[in-house]
């Protein structure tokens, strides 16, 4: 792929251009900047839709749980901004996320604990499925060991 660049009297050229001319690297990166970031634009001016009438057929026509989660994140992120706001610490909720815990609704409760009553009573039952579908994984992987 180099040969493209070492080869090329038009790369050699710009290459040149740029080390030896300042404005000439300036006005060559402001291009390669500028020029993108109006075709995007343009783009995304085209394509975006502010029609009231289809977001209202779409917002009418969308799924139970599509609804669900937006007003789910619409609550999460009034609860995040208005903790923001009153300039409380927020890190806490990094933490908790890169523990992979999660955050109540609670109000001075941030962090939700895991119940060990809770997990006790659901064991047993996740031992009993583990068992019950050992035998159909044995079979399944026989199967596909005669399948080869």
């Amino acid at each position: 792929m180099s040969i493209l660049w070492e080869k090329s009297a038009g790369w050699r050229w710009l290459v040149r251009r740029t080390r030896d001319s300042k404005p000439f690297f300036f006005t060559f990166a402001a291009l390669c900047g500028v020029v993108p970031g109006v075709v995007g634009y343009g783009v995304m001016q085209l394509t975006s839709s502010r029609n009231e009438q289809l977001e209202a057929r779409l917002r009418s026509t969308a799924r139970p749980e599509t609804t669900m989660m937006g007003q789910v994140n619409r609550e999460r992120l009034a609860e995040f901004l208005g903790e923001l706001q009153r300039k409380e610490d927020t890190n806490d909720r990094y933490v908790a996320a890169l523990k992979g815990e999660t955050l109540t609704r609670k109000r001075y409760e941030r962090i939700q604990p895991v119940n060990k009553q809770a997990t006790a009573e659901s064991e047993p039952v996740n031992k009993q499925a583990t068992i019950q579908s050992q035998p159909a994984k044995e079979q399944a992987t026989h199967e596909n060991a005669k399948a080869k």
